[in-house]
């Protein structure tokens, strides 16, 4: 759920990405279910029409997520990050975990995929590197244990 007293906070990539879902839900998705919908609708006996109950909840669904993703895009406040001295929502940052690296990209809220290294500002790792410097560390508390992470390069 949208939370309206803080900001949306979106990269122009991930601001790029939600376009691109909201115009393939209403181009192809939505009349897709549309169609399936009638389809259903004229097998005849609605109460026990199964494919009927599925293609509205589908159809329900997308609606909603068409909303969703307008009022984000609406409300969305696109960050461009300009300083390479201090992690922020839009930098890449390198860390140094134990004897691996990583790099993970700050991002806000709605773009966080863990999987593709994109983590949110406001997630405990997120919050703990905003506005911190090349060679400080921080200290984060995770399910295993407290996780050291120092920060190596920031781009």
């Amino acid at each position: 759920m949208i939370n309206n007293s803080e900001p949306i906070l979106l990269t122009k990539e991930g601001l790029e990405e939600l376009k691109k879902e909201h115009e393939n839900l209403l181009s192809l998705k939505r009349p897709g279910l549309v169609t399936r919908l009638a389809e259903a609708r004229s097998q005849g006996d609605l109460a026990e029409n199964s494919e009927y109950a599925a293609a509205k909840q589908d159809l329900a669904f997308v609606d909603g997520r068409i909303a969703e993703l307008e009022l984000i895009i609406h409300e969305a406040k696109v960050v461009v990050y300009h300083s390479k001295k201090a992690v922020d929502v839009g930098c890449q940052v390198t860390l140094n975990i134990g004897k691996k690296k990583e790099v993970y990209t700050i991002v806000g809220e709605w773009e966080a995929d863990p999987m593709q290294k994109k983590i949110s500002h406001s997630s405990p790792l997120g919050k703990a590197l905003l506005g911190k410097r090349v060679g400080e560390a921080v200290e984060v508390q995770a399910p295993v244990g407290n996780i050291i992470y120092k920060i190596i390069h920031i781009k």
